[in-house]
C-alpha cells in the first residue's frame, strides 16, 4: 500500500477508535422493534454506489409506504442522482448549507439510521455520531463495534447491492433475489434523445462505453477502433461522459457501422439507450449496474482485482468478464474482447439464463 493511502487509512482508524472511546457504548440488539416512520441512510459517494442503493430504497418504499426516507450524501454526483427518485422524501448534501443541514437533519431524531459502508470512514462515522436516531445499523467491523445497535454480518466479498438490502432482514422483511436488481430514477430527457430513441431499432446494436472512473480502468481509443474494424457487419452505439466526447465524435465519423447518437446528459438517458442494446461492452463503471436495471448482457473490462468483481460486478444479467493481467485495463487484448462478445452472444441466444447470487 502506498504511504499516502496507508496514512489516510491509519487516520480513519484512529478517528473510529476515538469515537468508540468517547461515545456511549451501544448494546447490540437482534432486530429493530417498534414503528418505523423515518430513516436516514448514509449513501456512498460514487455514482455506481448510488445505483446499487436503489434496490433497498425501492423495497423500503414498497414495504413501508408511509416511511420518510432521508438520503445523506457526501458527493454532488450522488446528491444529483437521488433528487428525482420518487421513493425518497428528502436528499441532503452534507457539504453544503450547514444551517439548512442542521435544521433538516441534525435537529431531528430519526427512528433508524443506516451506514451503508462496511469499512471505517471518517465522514460516515462522524455523521453516525451527529445524527440522532433511536436505532443505528451498520456493517460488522472492529471499528464499528459499540457505535451501532445492530451490526450486519456478511462476507466481505458479498455484492454491495445485496449488502445494502441486508437491512431489510433487520426489519423483518428479507429481499428475494430479483429484488436485488438496481434501477435508475427518471431524469430529464432531451428532445434530441427522444428522437434518437424513436429512430433506432431495439436489440440490433452493441453499445461501447468509452468512459472509465480512473485512468487504470480505461480502454484506449485505438483498442476500440481495432474492435470495430473486426466487426464491420455489426451496428454500434458509443456512450461516454463529457471528457470523452471528442473521442466519441472521432469514432462516429470514422466508422460507418457506428450509429451517431446525442451525448447523454444524465445517467437516465444512458439507461434508455442501454435498454435497447443487445449487449454492452464497458470498463468497470456505473454502466455495469445500469445494464442490470434493463437485463442487458455485458462484456466487462476489469483489472485483476477480486473485490472489484465480487462486490461491484454484474448482477442478475448474462455477462463475460475480460481481465487485465497487468492491473491496467488498457493492456487487455482486443481479440480477448472479441472472443468474449462471441461467447456471450452465443450463450445468451441459445440458453435461458438465470443468475444465482
Amino acid at each position: 500500500m502506498k504511504p499516502k493511502k496507508k496514512k489516510k487509512r491509519e487516520l480513519r482508524q484512529a478517528f473510529a477508535r476515538f469515537l468508540q472511546f468517547a461515545s456511549p457504548r451501544k448494546n447490540p440488539c437482534d432486530s429493530f422493534t417498534g414503528e418505523l416512520r423515518s430513516i436516514a441512510i448514509l449513501a456512498q459517494e460514487k455514482l455506481g454506489d448510488s445505483v446499487l442503493l436503489t434496490p433497498l430504497l425501492k423495497m423500503l418504499g414498497a414495504t413501508f409506504p408511509e416511511l420518510e426516507i432521508h438520503i445523506i450524501t457526501f458527493s454532488k454526483a450522488s446528491y444529483n442522482f437521488f433528487l428525482t427518485d420518487s421513493s425518497i422524501s428528502a436528499v441532503h448534501y452534507v457539504k453544503s448549507n450547514p444551517i439548512g443541514y442542521y435544521r433538516e437533519v441534525l435537529s431531528k431524531e430519526f427512528d433508524l439510521l443506516f451506514n451503508t459502508k462496511d469499512h471505517p470512514s471518517t465522514n460516515f462515522l462522524l455523521q453516525t455520531a451527529l445524527i440522532r436516531a433511536k436505532y443505528k445499523v451498520g456493517h460488522a467491523s472492529e471499528f464499528h463495534q459499540g457505535l451501532y445497535d445492530h451490526l450486519i454480518t456478511m462476507e466481505f466479498h458479498s455484492h454491495i447491492a445485496i449488502k445494502n438490502c441486508a437491512l431489510l432482514s433487520v426489519l423483518g422483511s428479507p429481499a428475494t433475489q430479483e429484488e436485488y436488481r438496481p434501477s435508475v430514477p427518471p431524469m430529464p430527457v432531451s428532445v434530441a434523445m427522444k428522437k434518437f430513441l424513436e429512430e433506432i431499432n431495439n436489440g440490433n446494436a452493441i453499445g461501447i462505453n468509452l468512459s472509465a472512473g480512473e485512468p487504470s480502468r480505461k480502454w484506449q481509443e485505438k483498442n476500440w477502433c481495432k474492435l470495430l474494424e473486426m466487426h464491420p457487419n455489426e451496428k454500434f452505439i458509443v456512450l461516454c461522459g463529457p471528457e470523452e466526447l471528442a473521442e466519441k465524435l472521432r469514432i462516429e465519423s470514422h466508422f460507418n457501422q457506428v450509429i451517431p447518437s446525442p451525448s447523454t446528459q444524465n445517467l437516465y438517458e444512458a439507461s434508455l439507450i442501454i435498454a435497447t442494446l443487445k449487449l454492452l461492452i464497458t470498463p468497470d463503471t456505473s454502466l455495469i449496474h445500469v445494464a442490470s436495471s434493463s437485463s442487458t448482457p455485458v462484456v466487462g473490462l476489469y483489472r485483476e482485482a477480486p473485490q472489484d468483481i465480487s462486490r461491484f460486478g454484474p448482477l442478475l444479467i448474462p455477462y463475460e468478464l475480460v481481465l487485465s493481467t497487468t492491473g491496467e485495463v488498457s493492456d487487455i487484448d482486443t481479440k480477448a474482447v472479441a472472443t468474449a462478445m462471441k461467447k456471450l452472444e452465443a450463450s445468451h441466444l441459445s440458453t435461458s439464463w438465470e443468475r444465482s447470487v
